[in-house]
């Protein structure tokens, strides 16, 4: 006789574990502490097997019966449902160690350290709030470039546009380290080269023309914040480094006696050596008395243990009412990369080489970090000379120029 909800509501425990038939096999197994489980009793290649189909009340005798109903149709296929349940879980748990969020995360542990922490910020932060919330939880290999392109309008609908491209960049390196690691075969990424509108870029502010940054030099060199911050003002024209590499500077980099300036540049992994000028050396001769028992040469006013502020170079140059729409501290790379060249004549590869991008020979092959290096020795000083004498209002700064071209 087949079971009513009632009865199997209205169903008692004894003192041991007794089943309540339904048909086909079904039954409802209640133990001594009044736990109820659906079970589907079956035969399968000449043995009786038993499924569980789960636990009343979460499962209703109506659900119970379409679950005995569906493993009796594998069974009439030739198909184990025991089995098919054990295969669909191992499965389950492969998708959850292959999801995209697993491999990202796996991916992004590999590569942090390497990374300045801003960049490992950026990187896990575009992941958390653009990506896994969406695809997290969908097999890598699974997800398709239409799928990922859904996710990325999302990003663009906020007028997001050049956050939408670097994520989809991040999004390609995951694929490609899915590839490498056997879990993926291609990387959907790709398929969406041209998917997004461009980009608009936004120069930086930079001051190119002589005139105004003699009057610039001018204002730097009548600063009178901190000697920290004084002398990084006073250095970064003359080394022209990125604004995180000018205040992370470590001592240990250093070799004031030999002039020069050595590290790995973080945004490239490549190695830098960087001449210093005369005026290099004295700014940072005069600051080694106070900070030349840290770390940083530039450290932080708050905790010496700690570089400079992001903002301590900026917040200077509108101290002195430099407005952001004309400097900024990246901008001094774009100044010496256009009066090196426009002005004083230097070799792009030599300015190229010093800004720290990446520069190939005619045969394709990148120079390595000591290539050029008594040139650049040169153009170094030339240009530290050449900003001593705008600053100084000294027109007649041709004749290192001179110098240096009858040299080369």
């Amino acid at each position: 006789m087949a079971l009513t909800s009632l009865a199997v509501k209205q169903a008692q425990p004894a003192g041991k574990t007794k089943r309540l038939y339904d048909e086909r096999g079904l039954y409802i197994e209640i133990s001594p502490a009044g736990g109820k489980w659906w079970r589907l009793k079956y035969r399968f290649a000449g043995k009786e097997k038993r499924l569980s189909l789960g636990v009343y009340p979460d499962i209703s005798l109506k659900e119970a019966r379409a679950a005995r109903d569906e493993a009796r149709r594998l069974i009439a296929q030739g198909v184990d449902p025991s089995a098919r349940r054990k295969e669909s879980s191992r499965q389950r748990v492969a998708d959850a160690e292959n999801s995209f969020e697993v491999v990202a995360r796996e991916w992004f542990q590999k590569q942090a350290p390497i990374w300045s922490d801003i960049h490992q910020k950026n990187v896990i932060s575009k992941l958390e709030k653009n990506i896994f919330p969406y695809l997290g939880h969908d097999t890598v290999a699974a997800i398709s470039a239409p799928n990922l392109l859904r996710v990325l309008r999302k990003i663009e609908e906020r007028g997001a546009i050049e956050t939408a491209h670097r994520t989809l960049s991040i999004c390609g390196q995951v694929f490609r380290y899915a590839i490498a690691t056997a879990r993926a075969e291609r990387d959907v990424a790709a398929d969406l080269k041209g998917a997004l509108p461009p980009v608009k870029r936004k120069h930086l502010p930079a001051i190119v023309d002589p005139e105004r940054l003699s009057a610039l030099l001018l204002e730097i060199d009548g600063y009178s914040g901190t000697l920290p911050v004084q002398c990084a003002l006073k250095l970064a024209p003359l080394v022209f480094l990125r604004p995180g590499e000018l205040r992370k500077a470590k001592w240990s980099d250093i070799n004031l006696d030999d002039a020069t300036w050595s590290f790995i540049v973080r945004k490239t992994m490549t190695p830098l050596i960087i001449p210093l000028a005369r005026q290099s050396v004295e700014i940072l001769r005069e600051l080694e008395p106070v900070s030349g028992r840290h770390e940083y040469v530039f450290p932080n006013g708050r905790s010496p243990t700690r570089p400079m502020s992001e903002n301590a170079v900026l917040a200077a140059l509108r101290r002195l009412g430099i407005p952001k729409d004309e400097m900024c501290g990246h901008g001094f790379r774009a100044t010496a990369r256009t009066i090196l060249d426009e002005q004083l004549g230097f070799r792009p590869e030599l300015i190229e080489h010093q800004l720290a991008h990446k520069v190939r020979d005619p045969l394709g092959r990148a120079y390595n970090r000591t290539q050029f290096l008594e040139q650049r020795q040169n153009m170094m000083q030339v240009w530290a000379d050449y900003l001593d004498d705008l600053r100084d209002g000294d027109s007649d700064h041709a004749s290192n120029v001179t110098e240096f071209r009858r040299s080369n």
